[in-house]
């Protein structure tokens, strides 16, 4: 993303792997201005970074907001997508998403 873009983590398990059924969203925020920069993973791996101003937030389980946000809503198999990682939500859904997690997004854009 680029600064001033919305962010939301999906989690779909509380431990990496382990199908224990969080399926819940568990951090929003928006990209702070700035450079990318290379993040230490360890054994080699340098991801590309930005920081990201976190809003105080709960989680949030997917499950109640499925017919109402618009990249699951009718879709049966709304998991799919969230497999590969990021990809891009409209404005209302991130609202929807932040009002969930009780966060304030005064600040926030998508």
């Amino acid at each position: 993303g680029k600064p001033g873009d919305g962010i939301v983590y999906y989690s779909p398990s509380t431990v990496l792997g382990e199908k224990d059924g969080l399926q819940s969203f568990t951090a929003i925020g928006t990209v702070r201005q700035g450079d990318v920069y290379e993040g230490v993973m360890g054994g080699g791996f340098t991801p590309a970074r930005r920081d990201v101003d976190w809003c105080d937030a709960e989680e949030a389980p997917i499950k109640p907001l499925l017919a109402r946000l618009d990249f699951t809503a009718g879709k049966p198999n709304w998991g799919y997508q969230l497999r590969f990682g990021l990809f891009e939500i409209g404005e209302r859904d991130f609202r929807l998403i932040g009002e969930a997690m009780g966060a304030r997004l005064e600040s926030a854009a998508t």
